[in-house]
């Protein structure tokens, strides 16, 4: 028996629940399902369990808009972080409506019967579950779920210890008084080398490139007095503005004046470590700040791991694994007993699913998105992704926002599906303008963005604010049947 909803959520993680959320408050009396993979909420939060996960983000921004972020500490731990989600779930029912364990395979859409075929395989009957709903909406994020992505090493199979991605951190790995060379100057190398610094023998960060980090504190001053002077919501709304703004100040001057953001940010590593420390070498990147996410060291933990001596930063190239570590081109050799491949992700478009409309296949890369979330001429399906210089839950909630008035658009009116047209003679350019490497790999195969509005990525929250929240959905593009 195949079953019927309005809409389709297609991942409980962040994105999937605060579209959740917003289906109910926002379009009553419209049934809706949310198919995850997994055996848990959370996506990302859930995923990633090596040693000092957290947001790289402020989270009363990362936070949903509607639920506030109360915890202490404004940059959070992945378990303060599911706590959240875990409490945003229960607090509004949206646990009753999560379908675990449904990976969703195929999406089918039929214009004569103005809806979608949803096949998702169960993990735990290995059947296929087959659901037809009027909107699907996804949630699944921009990663492959499955692989990190992990270039080969030369001579990587002569050395004896274990080689580790983060994606997949083993539970009984233990790293107490062991050597480990993390290879990788992300996010994520920059949270692991100070967590795994408090009980490893040494932990040596091995980057090619620099990458700007910046410390920042845990907590957020200004937010701790709000609330003891005014209720929640409203110290939750002022700091959230706050930091909204601040951001894009940062990214604003980043963009504009790049040498004197340069300067800035070289000066706090300098406070952080000392003018003996080659800060050129080591955290002076060859790009612009903000061609690629800066990195943040809460209350500097990075920078005193290093100044404790319990951690270190190589910059240079690998030329060969060893039988005891990494030997590198200027003919230093790197002992170690782990080594951890932090050198990212792979982007996994639409969560990997097939997706055809009237029986022809979805090519991503030969459509553009439509207010960065839905594609041209694929009827009634929106995806959820989030902003590359802020937080991704502000253009989350605002993509929710937006879907809801369509629904709502479409009901008042009696339409079935909306399709947003592109013009074949307007110009192309790629999805995102950032050089990270994990963007600048998938960038083939992911949708085009164009010249104009409404097909422009804009990446500016007030922007979108007037143009999703209040902007007319009848703007001549999107066409309504």
């Amino acid at each position: 028996m195949t079953e019927h909803f309005d809409v389709v959520i297609v991942g409980a993680g962040i994105s999937g629940i605060g579209a959740a959320y917003h289906i109910q408050e926002r379009c009553p009396g419209r049934t809706y399902t949310l198919l995850e993979g997994r055996e848990a909420i959370g996506g990302t939060w859930d995923l990633f369990r090596y040693p000092g996960i957290r947001s790289d983000s402020d989270m009363h921004t990362l936070g949903f808009r509607f639920k506030p972020w109360v915890d202490e500490k404004a940059i959070a731990e992945g378990d303060a972080i599911l706590d959240y989600l875990h409490e945003t779930v229960e607090e509004n029912g949206i646990d009753r409506h999560i379908r675990y364990q449904h990976w969703v395979e195929r999406a089918s859409w039929s214009t004569k019967d103005a809806r979608w075929t949803v096949e998702a395989k169960r993990g735990d009957t290995g059947e296929t579950a087959r659901i037809t709903c009027n909107f699907l909406f996804m949630c699944a994020g921009y990663y492959d779920y499955e692989n990190g992505y992990r270039p080969t090493f030369e001579g990587e199979e002569r050395f004896e210890g274990p080689i580790i991605h983060p994606q997949h951190w083993p539970e009984d790995l233990d790293y107490a008084g062991k050597r480990v060379v993390v290879i990788g100057s992300g996010a994520t190398a920059v949270t692991l080398v100070p967590a795994m610094a408090e009980t490893a023998a040494h932990v040596t960060m091995l980057q090619r490139t620099p990458t700007y980090i910046v410390a920042a504190p845990w907590k957020d001053v200004i937010a701790t007095e709000l609330r003891k002077l005014l209720p929640s919501d409203a110290a939750y709304t002022i700091t959230r503005w706050k930091n909204v703004l601040l951001g894009m100040l940062i990214f604003n001057v980043s963009r504009k004046a790049p040498d004197r953001m340069r300067a800035f940010i070289r000066k706090g590593v300098a406070n952080e470590l000392g003018e003996g420390f080659d800060i050129d070498k080591h955290f002076q990147p060859p790009y612009g700040p903000w061609d690629q996410r800066l990195c943040l060291a809460p209350d500097g933990d990075f920078f005193k791991a290093i100044k404790e001596g319990k951690a270190s930063v190589a910059t240079d190239q690998i030329e060969t694994f060893t039988e005891h570590g990494v030997r590198l081109k200027s003919g230093e050799e790197l002992e170690a007993d782990i080594i951890v491949t932090a050198t990212g992700l792979n982007l996994c478009f639409l969560g990997g699913m097939q997706v055809t409309v009237d029986g022809e296949p979805v090519v991503a890369h030969e459509h553009m998105t439509y207010k960065a979330m839905m594609l041209s001429d694929v009827p009634n399906l929106a995806l959820t992704f989030g902003y590359t210089n802020a937080s991704w839950t502000l253009k989350a909630d605002l993509t929710s926002e937006y879907v809801c008035r369509l629904l709502n658009h479409m009901q008042s009116h009696g339409f079935r599906y909306c399709t947003p047209r592109s013009d074949p003679a307007m110009s192309e350019v790629p999805f995102l303008d950032f050089s990270s490497g994990y963007v600048q790999r998938a960038l083939p195969d992911l949708p085009k963005q164009g010249a104009l509005a409404p097909w422009r990525v804009k990446q500016n929250y007030f922007f979108d604010i007037l143009y999703l929240r209040h902007g007319s959905v009848e703007d001549g593009v999107m066409q309504f049947r």
